[in-house]
Parts: C-alpha cells; sequence; structure tokens
C-alpha cells in the first residue's frame, strides 16, 4: 500500500503476512460457487488465486502519523507465540517489528495502539518475549480497549474451530499489558485527538469497534474485522465462522455499506490484500470494492 495522506495526516501498512489463504467455503460457510463466480471480474487479480482458488488475504498493521501521534491499529499475531492449532502462527519469528522500525517507528514512539477487537491475530505483537516473559513492545504507548470486548474475553474462550483460536493470547498478549498500567478502557465513542475518534460496530465480537480518520477533506474508516475480505462487500450477509453474534454482525456490517457505498470513503480493513484501500461502489444489485 503506497502512504495515504489525509491533510497531513498518514497512513502506512506494515505487513505480517499476506498471500493466499482461507478456501472461501471455510471462512464464510454460507458462501456459494456460483456466487463467488458472479463476482470473478472483480475479485480477480488482486482477492481471489485463480490457481488454487483461495482468498487473497492479509495479516498487517496500520501506522497513523499525525502532527501529535503515532497510532498503530492492530498487532497482528506476534512472534514466540503458542498457537499450535493454526501452524503458520505457531512460534512465527518473522520480521515485522525490523520492517516497523525500518518504517521509522521504533517501539518507543508509538503513542497509541488501537485493538479493534481481541482476537488473537489483532493483540499479538502488543507483547513480546524478553527473558521468557512477556513484556510490552510499545513501553510508551496507551492501549486502547472498548471496555465491553475486555470484559468479554475476561471471562471467555474462542469456541475452538480448528483454525484462529485464541489460544491463550489474553493471558499473553493483552493481560501483561494490564499489568504494566498502559491499558486504558475505552467507550466504542472514544476520541483519541481531532479528526481520529471510535464508532462501536458489534458483532465479530462483542465490543468491536471501527477507527474514523478525518483530514484534509478526506474520510478514511479502518473497519478491523466487520469485514474480513472484499467479497463481503458484495455479500454482507456472510459472516466468517468466527463471528460472536452473526445476526448482529450482519446488521452491523449492511448499516455501514449503506452508509458508504458511492462516497470518497476510503476501507482500511485489517485483512484484505494489496492495493488495500479502497471504494465502495454499486455493481448493479449488488456493490463490489474498488481500488
Amino acid at each position: 500500500m503506497q502512504t495515504l495522506d489525509f491533510g497531513g495526516i498518514t497512513v502506512d501498512r506494515v505487513v505480517e503476512s499476506e498471500g493466499p489463504s482461507f478456501h472461501p467455503g471455510f471462512i464464510f460457510p454460507e458462501a456459494t460457487q456460483e456466487a463467488l463466480a458472479g463476482e470473478r471480474d472483480w475479485l480477480l487479480p488482486h482477492f481471489l488465486d485463480a490457481e488454487s482458488g483461495r482468498l487473497l488475504m492479509s495479516l498487517h498493521s496500520y501506522i497513523i502519523r499525525t502532527k501529535h501521534h503515532t497510532i498503530l491499529v492492530d498487532t497482528c499475531v506476534g512472534n514466540d507465540k503458542e498457537r499450535p492449532s493454526t501452524p503458520p502462527w505457531h512460534r512465527r519469528d518473522s520480521a515485522w517489528l525490523d520492517d516497523l522500525r525500518a518504517m521509522g517507528v521504533p517501539p518507543e514512539s508509538v503513542d497509541f495502539v488501537l485493538c479493534t477487537h481481541l482476537h488473537v491475530d489483532h493483540v499479538g505483537w502488543n507483547t513480546r518475549l524478553v527473558d521468557g516473559r512477556w513484556v510490552p513492545t510499545f513501553p510508551n504507548a496507551r492501549y486502547l480497549f472498548h471496555k465491553d470486548e475486555y470484559a468479554h474475553w475476561e471471562t471467555n474462550e474462542m469456541p475452538h474451530v480448528g483454525s484462529g483460536t485464541t489460544e491463550g493470547s489474553f493471558e499473553d498478549s493483552v493481560l501483561p499489558v494490564v499489568a504494566a498500567g498502559l491499558a486504558d478502557f475505552v467507550d466504542g465513542d472514544h476520541g483519541i485527538e481531532d479528526g481520529l475518534f471510535l464508532e462501536a460496530s458489534p458483532g465479530h465480537t462483542p465490543g468491536h469497534v471501527c477507527l474514523h480518520l478525518e483530514g484534509g477533506g478526506s474520510h478514511g474508516l479502518f473497519t478491523g474485522d466487520m469485514m474480513h475480505h472484499p467479497v463481503q462487500i458484495a455479500y454482507p450477509e456472510w459472516n466468517s465462522r468466527y463471528c460472536f453474534d452473526p445476526d448482529r454482525s450482519r446488521a452491523t456490517r449492511q448499516s455501514y455499506l449503506e452508509r458508504y457505498a458511492d462516497t470518497a470513503t476510503q476501507i482500511l480493513a485489517a485483512h484484505f490484500p494489496a492495493p488495500v484501500a479502497g471504494r465502495i461502489i454499486s455493481n448493479g444489485a449488488r456493490c463490489k470494492f474498488s481500488v
């Protein structure tokens, strides 16, 4: 993704991994081959791997730099974490942190870390392993967790569905941040600074939030996992298998699509692959993602 500029507020992306991922029917149990075939003209080549039929997806974080703050949105899977149900995530040894530094963002420079929700692939780099202990990766940052989201994961574990379970991520990637006194438990309308504010978007998880960025007359919307893949812009009724409240997830996604279809809003999701940023536009009876 090329650097985006919203009136002097810049947005970059640091990638942990990217490429062919789930088969559509695995992550979206309601998906049909017939429906997918009808969207191939715009899903190819960026969002669907023609050879394998797998969805092209990404694990990445966003870096927002304003005049006042550096904000990191979602922190992927992380290194050295015990994730045996998902082999590509198990005891990872990626260059994510080095890549972040190379982009001019040493860990000490981050002011805020926003986790749109607390699933395993959005909290991993909150902490890193130092001398056998999990310590906050960003020692000067305030970590923003929606208070309902945190309360839910204090007493619940994500159902084990074969891939992508929490597997202790709350314990190794969230609780050490709280113990260090770096966590702020916020409401769904929390403002970070002028032009950067949250909006509650529950359904995928109980306290899921989106982040709005307004600057220079432009609008960016960081959607987290409200949408996992661009095909959900055409089929917002398709939930991922990881949605906590399926009915609410569908309703939330549909409401955002209705608000932002055929507008200039730049959509910045957590797992859309390169070129990442784009708009929701009408496409006959449905919508599509335009980059």
